[in-house]
C-alpha cells in the first residue's frame, strides 16, 4: 500500500470532530515527505482541514453545514503530548466550568510546567501559565482546585459563600490518597493557598496532613480572603481574614 493510500485508510477511522496530529498516524521517517503531501491533498479535498500547525481534523457534516471540533477537542492537542498530558485549562474558563463564575473568557489560560503553549487562530486564543509542579492525568484536577485558592480575590462575580460550598464538596469527593496528593502539592503553593487549603480541610474533618501544612506557615502572618466565620468557621485557626 503507498503512504498517500495509507494515510487515507487511518483517517478515514478517525471520527468526525476529532482533532489529530502526524505523531498519531503510523508513519515512517522517510515516509514524511509523501505523508505531508497526501494530507494537503485531502485538505484541498475538503477531507480534513487544518486546525493549526500540525493539527488537523475531519469536520462533522449536518444539514446546518460543516461543524468545527467542540472546545475540549480544539484544547486536546496543547494538553497532550505523545498520548501523555503535559498540561491543564486554569483561569475563567476553568473556574466557569467549576460554577465559581458566570464569565467566559476570549482567552483561555493553559497551564504546563516545562512549556509555553500559545493559541492564536480563527478557533482559539489561549495563553500560557507555569504550572507548580509537573503535569498528569492524576494531579491536574488537583492543581486546578489549588489554582482556585490561589485566585479566589480574583475570579470575577464570586459569589464566595457558594464557592467556598462548591470547594468544600469538590474536596469531601476527593479519596484519601487524593487527598494526601492535594495536600502535597498545595506545599509548593503561595502561602496563602496552604491556609486557605488548611482552613477548607479542617472544616471537613480532615486530619491527615494539617500538621504540614500549618507548620509551613508563618504563625504571625494574616491571609485577606474577605470571608467570615459564617462561610468557614475555621478561618482564625489559619489567621485568615
Amino acid at each position: 500500500m503507498g503512504v498517500a493510500q495509507n494515510i487515507q485508510k487511518q483517517i478515514s477511522k478517525i471520527a468526525d470532530g476529532i482533532t489529530f496530529k502526524y505523531e498519531q498516524l503510523t508513519i515512517e521517517p522517510q515516509e514524511f515527505p509523501a505523508a505531508a503531501k497526501a494530507i494537503e491533498r485531502l485538505i484541498a479535498k475538503g477531507i480534513i482541514k487544518r486546525f493549526s500547525t500540525g493539527v488537523f481534523y475531519k469536520p462533522r457534516k449536518t444539514v446546518f453545514g460543516e461543524l468545527k471540533p467542540n472546545e475540549d477537542e480544539m484544547l486536546k492537542p496543547y494538553l497532550f503530548e505523545r498520548g501523555k498530558r503535559i498540561a491543564y485549562i486554569t483561569g475563567t474558563s476553568l473556574y466557569n466550568r467549576l460554577g465559581l463564575t458566570t464569565q467566559v473568557p476570549k482567552s483561555i489560560k493553559i497551564a504546563s510546567r516545562d512549556k509555553r503553549i500559545s493559541v492564536s487562530n480563527d478557533y482559539l486564543q489561549a495563553s500560557p501559565v507555569k504550572s507548580y509542579v509537573d503535569v498528569t492525568d492524576k494531579n491536574f484536577h488537583l492543581l486546578g482546585l489549588l489554582d482556585v485558592l490561589k485566585d479566589f480575590k480574583q475570579i470575577p462575580d464570586l459569589d464566595k459563600s457558594s464557592a467556598i460550598k462548591i470547594l468544600s464538596n469538590k474536596l469531601n469527593e476527593l479519596s484519601t490518597t487524593e487527598t494526601k496528593l492535594l495536600i502535597k502539592y498545595g506545599l509548593v503553593y503561595p502561602p496563602r493557598v496552604r491556609s486557605f487549603l488548611g482552613a477548607l480541610l479542617e472544616n471537613l474533618n480532615t486530619e491527615n496532613g494539617l500538621t504540614a501544612l500549618k507548620t509551613s506557615l508563618n504563625p504571625l502572618s494574616e491571609y485577606e480572603y474577605g470571608i467570615d466565620k459564617k462561610q468557614l468557621p475555621t478561618i482564625e485557626n489559619w489567621n485568615i481574614k
